[in-house]
């Protein structure tokens, strides 16, 4: 994995030497992301600059280095991500008689992309954003994957046009916007991160996963050729999945789960893997262990004197299936690093797993560059205890009044969802907080609540499709990109390979689901071929920070002081009156909530931070010019 960074200077002021400059402070706003390697690239007519830094993952060599010209092709490549199936396009190529020069991955789409046409998008399987650059059309071709787990931002402004791996890149540029949007203020507040396609910037926004965009830069204009999606995650039951024998199906998921392992296995550089003692990354081990028959080390962390830690059922996991296991004891100190995580992250992100995250890639980094992880299987097989609790209330007027206290005859199944076990604020209560929700994010409460209506499908796949589409890129993965990345670590998801998550898109309910407590059902029964079957029932503690790593009369004091004071910078977008009563509220007994607080205080902290890193990368690019 590593970083990109894309500039078209729209009114033609800087020369190539200029620009090739500004593009390299960009770059290296993100050294973090690929400390091996950096290029750049200035088109020799003018106007457009491509910047790289590598992470050198498939062959390490010069050849590999880029932004990336390939023999006999018009275009000009700056990638990041893996291509896992590469080799069967490369060898499609070499039959075509293309010449290579590399074992590089990303040799292979200049070649494909040629056109700039979009159509070969859906037969790249693997994790990737990059852009395609036709010097002689002035046209480009900018591609995100099926779930987003490589991150693609762009800025627009009458001066420039950008795109980068992370915003902060847009920093260096001298015409940088730096209004917050309000909208995103409000979704924040409702979800704890930043959904797409908006950022927290009103200038800046995101390519969506399973997006393209094709542009043409017609001398200050910047015109949409094509966009569109290649990938959609929909679940719903599909005769394909649903009507075939269920150790059919059960052989068919494994199948695919071993061979896109496998594709993940490649790597010219120390590979290992995340293990907690749950079943998705358990079950990813498994495959290593017991179906590829590879030596694999893997890593966890844990908790002192907390009973959240998973670090026993881990070493157990490993023993169990013969790995070679790796783990730290941490006693992290959430209130100290809270700072630290808001400085390192390109957006706020309210997830306190973000820390426990940095810290366990920090530790594998020390013995490895690449590790495999469990990711995705919650949102593609239905795991989360939200969707337990969701399909059992459902199922059940009487809960539905003891819960939520609401009428059954009346509730819908967004009521039962979209309540504080999916937001970490109520509409309502944003509305308050913000004395008025912007129209907008009302549009999109309302389009998520259709979703979650909809009954033309389950109950359960409204939850799996809502999750894999909004929650799953925007926090989940955002957060372990980032956390990753900043240790130069390159992170692996074999249960989202498209072709995996074809199969589980058309799964019934009962494959991911029995009453009351048996979430992604057929994954657990895949993952108990390998592991003790009573090890499917156990609680799911998750990954986020122990409660022993903060003290709630510190977070109090803490939001107290940065809150209620006269710079805070959330005043901007709500009131010093809101802000000291939610404070106030938060430190009354039984009333502190960490999941409303902690996301409050990151943003806060996020945006105390930018204003200084920005005059940064101001200087940095004075300097450079």
């Amino acid at each position: 994995m590593c970083g990109i960074v894309g500039l078209y200077d729209l009114k033609r002021r800087f020369s190539p030497d200029q620009l090739g400059a500004l593009v390299s402070v960009m770059r290296d706003a993100m050294v973090h992301r690929g400390p091996d390697d950096a290029g750049v690239w200035v088109d020799p007519n003018g106007g457009c600059a491509l910047g790289h830094r590598r992470l050198s993952i498939i062959d390490l060599r010069p050849e590999g280095r880029q932004p990336m010209e390939a023999v006999g092709a018009p275009s000009v490549v700056t990638f990041n991500g893996e291509i896992y199936n590469f080799q069967q396009h490369r060898d499609r190529l070499t039959a075509k008689g293309v010449v290579f020069r590399s074992r590089s991955d990303t040799e292979i789409l200049p070649h494909i992309f040629r056109d700039l046409e979009p159509g070969p998008l859906s037969t790249l399987n693997g994790m990737f954003a990059f852009s395609v650059w036709r010097p002689d059309l002035r046209e480009m071709l900018l591609a995100r994957d099926s779930f987003g787990k490589k991150p693609l931002y762009i800025y627009q402004d009458d001066d420039f046009f950008a795109f980068a791996s992370e915003i902060q890149a847009f920093y260096a540029l001298p015409t940088f916007d730096q209004t917050i949007d309000r909208e995103t203020i409000a979704e924040y507040l409702l979800l704890g991160y930043c959904p797409g396609p908006g950022t927290i910037y009103k200038r800046v926004r995101q390519l969506e996963p399973g997006c393209f965009a094709r542009l043409r830069f017609a001398g200050e204009r910047v015109e949409t050729v094509a966009a569109g999606r290649f990938f959609t995650f929909a679940a719903m039951d599909r005769p394909s999945v649903t009507q075939i024998d269920k150790r059919a199906l059960k052989e068919r998921l494994k199948d695919r789960l071993i061979s896109a392992t496998a594709q993940r296995m490649i790597s010219d550089v120390p590979l290992g893997a995340f293990l907690s003692g749950g079943v998705d990354s358990s079950l990813v081990v498994a495959i290593v262990r017991r179906e590829l028959q590879k030596e694999i080390n893997t890593y966890s962390i844990g908790f002192e004197g907390s009973a959240e830690s998973e670090h026993e059922e881990a070493r157990a996991i490993a023993k169990h299936l013969g790995a070679h296991h790796h783990d730290a004891m941490i006693k992290p100190d959430g209130i100290a690093m809270i700072n630290q995580i808001a400085n390192v992250l390109d957006q706020p992100n309210g997830d306190s797993s973000c820390l426990p995250t940095y810290l366990l890639s920090e530790f594998a980094r020390k013995q490895v560059t690449v590790v495999l992880s469990g990711d995705g299987g919650d949102e593609l097989f239905g795991g989360y205890g939200r969707y337990r609790d969701t399909m059992n209330e459902w199922a059940d007027p009487a809960l539905i009044r003891q819960v939520h206290g609401f009428d059954p005859k009346s509730t819908q199944p967004a009521d039962l969802y979209m309540s504080l076990r999916w937001h970490i604020w109520l509409p309502a209560q944003v509305d308050a907080m913000m004395q008025g929700l912007p129209q907008k994010t009302r549009d999109r409460v309302d389009s998520w609540r259709v979703i979650l209506n909809d009954p033309s499908t389950s109950v359960m796949h409204r939850m799996r499709t809502i999750d894999a589409n909004l929650y799953m890129p925007g926090a989940v993965l955002a957060k372990v990109d980032r956390m990753s990345m900043q240790h130069a670590l390159e992170v692996r998801s074999p249960l989202l390979d498209p072709q995996f998550a074809e199969i589980a898109m058309g799964l019934s309910e009962a494959d991911c689901w029995a009453a009351p407590n048996m979430t992604k059902k057929i994954l657990k029964e895949i993952a108990s071929e390998y592991l003790p079957s009573e090890w499917m029932f156990r609680s799911k503690k998750g990954f986020g920070l122990p409660a022993n790593a903060w003290a709630m009369d510190d977070v109090i004091s803490l939001c107290g002081q940065m809150l209620n004071s006269s710079d805070a910078r959330l005043r901007d977008y709500l009131s010093a009156d809101v802000l000291r009563k939610t404070v106030e509220s938060q430190s009354r007994k039984g009333q502190f909530s960490i999941y409303q607080m902690w996301p409050l205080l990151m943003l806060e902290l996020w945006l105390r931070a930018q204003p200084a890193k920005i005059e940064r990368m101001s200087q940095e690019h004075r300097r450079a010019a």
